[in-house]
């Protein structure tokens, strides 16, 4: 009964949940590695926050996806809940510190209550890592450089072919109006139309309509909005749009995406980047531009060609979606007393689902950085050897020995083929009277 009770426990800690082994840990080491060098490059420092907020803190930030928030049990005390992502914590703690300008990075766990799905790298515990630029600066220059930044990483990473999906949220909101959809309902149509990806136009016109209680007229023409796709030559075509030059919104932000793409193209990054309208990202906080960064697999259309054939780009096979991100000018003033904005601009990349891909492309992995294999030929020279790595350790040298007194030297040298360790320094009755070390190359079985 116990050992039953016990299983049922273990069953549901990996429901949502994962442990990693020294191979996956390596794999994430090396992910994680890259993403912060690329952080740092652009001059990005990092920060923490505790892992629980206030639920206050929390409630009212995510849309209709407030009801994934996980509440903690009222100890006594205020009333807590575990954090859903990093950026609602960042605003917190920029506004009770009073920071009005910081280019920051965080990387930390979040927690979703969530349906899981395992095989495609969703939990309801996992890794996000964020990038966020806040404070008053010209226009599109922080958000050019977040896509920069999806950019390079993605590239590094070489997951294979992807695309940068851009909008603004006051494109969206102009659009929303100009087809007729009533204020009050901006935000929950919003987060129908940012299940595009997962479903199809009729679907999601049928919740629009169904359940969104919208009007038939009003949900089609947003579909013929939302099948549009392109770059700056869209966004200037929809500026002469008669219906979408109706909203002073939808102007301003397409204007930015104008200029968006004027940075873009001398980031050299267009090659990758959509400009497209179906683009919502369900948050309640995004102000502006949205991006999310898509995985695509092998011989569909790049968005170049998309760039090219506007509307009627052939829809390339998405793999799911790896980074997104975008501008949130109100956020920080909802914590702040007198309600001060700060602006703010940032990218998460969806780590879960890039180690899920980078586990299945990994052959052989080594899982750690042994530099040098210290071992010997004969019997009885175990304190040499141990005199030996101690010498090592002290110069800052990865090194491991076998804890026995007497290996043989075979069973050694296989050991540091298995773990990939490619020096072995051997020690023998010749080598000491001699006062000297055989290194041998794993790889090659050259001695020195």
């Amino acid at each position: 009964c116990i050992r039953t009770r016990q299983t049922q426990r273990f069953n549901f800690m990996s429901h949502g949940t994962r442990d990693y082994n020294p191979k996956q840990m390596a794999i994430r080491e090396k992910v994680f590695n890259t993403i912060i060098r690329c952080f740092k490059r652009h001059g990005a420092e990092t920060i923490d926050t505790p892992v629980f907020e206030l639920k206050e803190t929390l409630t009212g930030k995510y849309g209709e996806d407030s009801k994934l928030i996980y509440d903690l049990k009222d100890q006594g005390g205020e009333l807590l809940s575990l954090r859903y992502d990093l950026t609602v914590p960042f605003a917190r703690y920029l506004a009770m510190n009073k920071i009005t300008n910081i280019k920051r990075y965080h990387i930390a766990k979040v927690y979703r209550r969530d349906n899981p799905a395992m095989t495609r790298g969703r939990y309801r515990e996992f890794y996000q890592c964020d990038f966020d630029i806040a404070g008053q600066y010209d226009a599109m220059i922080p958000d050019a450089e977040c896509l920069k930044i999806v950019h390079e990483i993605l590239n590094e990473l070489d997951l294979g072919d992807f695309r940068i999906k851009v909008n603004d949220r006051r494109i969206l909101d102009g659009m929303f109006a100009v087809c007729g959809v009533p204020d009050d309902k901006f935000r929950t149509i919003c987060s129908t139309v940012d299940k595009l990806d997962k479903m199809s136009w009729e679907d999601v016109k049928k919740e629009m309509v169904n359940e969104k209680g919208l009007s038939e007229e009003a949900a089609d023409q947003i579909g013929e909005y939302v099948s549009m796709q392109g770059g700056m030559d869209l966004a200037e075509r929809l500026l002469q749009d008669h219906k979408m030059s109706q909203s002073k919104q939808a102007c301003a932000g397409l204007s930015d995406i104008k200029l968006l793409f004027k940075y873009l193209q001398l980031f050299h990054v267009t090659d990758k980047v959509v400009f497209d309208l179906s683009l919502a990202r369900g948050l309640d906080y995004y102000t502006g531009v949205i991006y999310e960064a898509v995985l695509t697999q092998a011989g569909t259309v790049s968005a170049a060609n998309e760039a090219q054939n506007d509307t009627n780009a052939e829809e390339s096979v998405s793999v799911g979606s790896v980074a997104g991100g975008g501008r949130y000018d109100g956020l920080v003033g909802m914590f702040d007393p007198k309600g001060r904005r700060v602006p703010c601009v940032g990218v998460s990349i969806g780590i879960e689902r890039i180690f899920s891909i980078m586990e299945q492309k990994a052959e052989k992995v080594r899982t750690t950085e042994v530099q040098i294999m210290v071992a010997s030929a004969q019997k009885n020279l175990l304190e040499e050897r141990l005199q030996l790595i101690s010498e090592l350790w002290n110069a800052g040298i990865k090194a491991e020995l076998m804890y026995k007194k007497n290996p043989k030297l075979l069973s050694q040298l296989q050991y540091c083929e298995e773990a990939g360790i490619p020096l072995v320094a051997i020690l023998g009755e010749q080598e000491l009277k001699d006062g000297v070390v055989k290194l041998r190359v794993v790889a090659t079985r050259e001695e020195v």
